[in-house]
């Protein structure tokens, strides 16, 4: 028997709703786990998410995509300095501030290595999943990587794929704390680091749990 599909929005430091999330979820080995990216950044400790991730891995299967949040380190640990300034504005400030440091190159290698690892989409017989948006007019092969990034809901949701799959997205912070279903597209990044949830939903059976920044649950009558 296959395990869970499960969806996790994006984590942005806050360990603490996703450790609350894990504890009640309780990953199984056969679980399938796709986190939506945006793992750093804004949040108090993106360390913390990043190692907790790694050791999910272990669990169950863990299927992490990269946010456009994780791409920006990622190319300024390539090089890219000229996007240093903005990114601690961005939210950088905070992630360094995880690791006691100022210097990205000093963040531990397999925390780069995780995020290196990260890829842009995840597709299913049923559903896709990626960070940002897609465009409706292309193959799920063949999309741009920028929309896929760092594409955005408003003021215009993209339309149905014409596959059929239902998508799974972040990144549209849904400031209210309500994942946006819109049938064919379902958005579950509820602005854990504002003052809305980490949302974790099971694509298959609906179930959904959400948890604050710091971490206390999400009751089903609020």
């Amino acid at each position: 028997m296959l395990g869970r599909l499960i969806a996790i929005g994006d984590l942005h430091g806050c360990l603490a709703a996703l450790d609350a999330i894990l504890e009640h979820v309780a990953p199984q080995a056969d679980d399938t786990i796709v986190t939506l990216g945006d793992y750093i950044d804004r949040g108090p400790d993106s360390r913390g998410v990043i190692a907790r991730l790694l050791e999910l891995r272990t669990a169950c299967r863990l299927t992490p995509l990269l946010g456009n949040h994780d791409d920006i380190l990622l190319d300024i640990c390539q090089g890219a300095e000229e996007l240093m300034g903005d990114w601690l504005t961005f939210g950088g400030e905070q992630t360094l501030a995880s690791y006691q440091t100022m210097k990205p190159h000093k963040i531990p290698a397999d925390h780069i290595e995780f995020l290196e690892s990260c890829t842009l989409m995840h597709e299913t017989e049923r559903h896709f999943f990626t960070h940002g948006s897609y465009d409706p007019r292309l193959p799920l092969d063949e999309q741009n990587p920028r929309l896929l990034l760092w594409g955005k809901l408003r003021p215009t949701p993209p339309g149905p794929h014409p596959s059929g799959k239902i998508a799974i997205v972040g990144h549209t912070a849904q400031r209210d704390g309500r994942i946006l279903d819109l049938g064919y597209l379902k958005c579950i990044d509820t602005c854990c680091y504002g003052n809305g949830y980490l949302t974790a939903l099971d694509v298959n059976t609906g179930q959904v749990w959400q948890a604050d920044k710091k971490g206390a649950m999400k009751r089903n009558d609020e």
